[in-house]
């Protein structure tokens, strides 16, 4: 069986390992560099319950389980790559401003207790004692022990490391133009330069480019969501935080090598990468009002970048109406999060035709229905969306 995956993101690179360690042929096709689009320009959280909301739980069953796999498939990933991908458990703290951030704080917090989430709620005062730097004005936050992080950079350079240590072929800056078929059977996908590629199955992992692609019956609804970051850098010795923080508009994500991230907007701006003033300003200000001691760090970076959103904002997993035809797109700013998930969920069904649970919910065909929503209780749980700073 020979597999072509388009897209070389966090997703198509976890989905192209699983089949390649079992021993099947399979190329990766990615337009660009592999791993430096949406993936690169993540933050790495991993984070379902810290970020759980009501309106908002039919993915949260989703999420939980792969941030449940996340341990193991790290240390699966490190061994076999021999490259450490900064995964870090100290937990995640989301910070009240003002009597306004707590009453919505304090709404969420009852919500995620009556789903059985691990949270905690703390005084202003206990939320300073865990991260001394925060800002006086704090009023009340609630802590997220297994709400976790990664460095999703590292990830992505290990996943590609390991991708090709099990046989499989990468190929970048190759441009996929069109998926290939016949009498509703997939043969392939011809390629912008002219060229071409036969495959047994296909597999669109293209991210926010997904809908580009032609030759598919029933394009998947993604859009590009763009996403402005920046990152400052901390003393490596004395940090200013050792957990992820979340403020009422900015979250803030401290890195083994001393840099701390803050994002990150939400624009429908379709693919504009620009940079703007007012996007840095909106970022730095909310970061300086949370941990008021980045004012003298120095900017180190700044960068955007396009997560592919979907109709639901739910990612899009499983086989299409063309046989041998399969998505893995739409995960919004879950993709670091759900890697695991879906590397294995797509990478099963590839192997042998079995749909799991976890992903029967998110196929292509729920859009072809009259709901445009998933409905569901958490085990089956829209992707999380907050209105001010966005997760990936």
């Amino acid at each position: 069986m020979t597999i072509v995956i388009v897209g070389a993101g966090i997703s198509g690179l976890a989905i192209g390992w699983h089949v390649a360690r079992a021993g099947q042929r399979v190329t990766i096709l990615e337009r660009g560099q592999a791993g430096r689009a949406a993936s690169w320009a993540a933050a790495g959280m991993l984070a379902p319950r810290i970020e759980a909301e009501p309106g908002e739980e039919a993915a949260l069953g989703l999420m939980l389980e792969s941030r449940d796999r996340w341990a193991e498939y790290a240390r699966a990933l490190e061994a076999t790559s021999g490259m450490d991908i900064g995964y870090r458990n100290e937990g995640t703290l989301a910070v009240a401003l003002d009597r306004d951030d707590a009453e919505r704080l304090q709404f969420n917090f009852q919500f995620q207790c009556r789903l059985g989430l691990s949270v905690e709620w703390l005084s202003g005062r206990q939320a300073r004692a865990r991260e001394a730097h925060l800002a006086r004005g704090i009023t009340a936050a609630i802590d997220s022990p297994l709400d976790h992080q990664v460095d999703n950079r590292r990830v992505v350079e290990a996943l590609a490391n390991a991708f090709r240590r099990a046989g499989g072929e990468l190929i970048e800056n190759c441009q996929v133009a069109a998926v290939d078929s016949d009498g509703g059977r997939v043969r392939g996908v011809h390629l912008a330069d002219g060229g071409e590629r036969r495959a047994d199955q296909v597999v669109v992992a293209a991210g926010a480019w997904s809908r580009k692609i032609s030759g598919i019956p029933t394009p998947p609804p993604v859009r590009p969501v763009k996403g402005q970051m920046a990152a400052v850098q901390m003393s490596h010795e004395a940090p200013l935080i050792s957990r992820v923080i979340w403020g009422s508009d900015a979250y803030l994500v401290p890195r083994s090598d001393g840099r701390l991230l803050i994002g990150a907007t939400v624009e429908e701006m379709g693919f504009d990468t620009q940079l703007t003033a007012g996007g840095m300003f909106h970022l730095l200000r909310a970061a300086w009002e949370t941990l008021p001691g980045i004012y003298d760090l120095p900017l180190c970076e700044s960068w955007a970048g396009l997560r592919p959103g979907s109709r639901d904002d739910a990612p899009i997993l499983g086989p299409t109406e063309i046989d041998g035809l399969v998505m893995a797109t739409g995960h919004h700013r879950n993709g670091i999060l759900l890697a695991p998930i879906t590397g294995d969920a797509i990478g099963e069904y590839l192997l042998t035709g079995n749909i799991q649970d976890a992903i029967a919910p998110f196929g292509p065909e729920r859009f072809e229905r009259d709901s445009t929503s998933i409905s569901g209780s958490v085990e089956q749980a829209p992707v999380d969306h907050v209105s001010a700073v966005a997760a990936q």
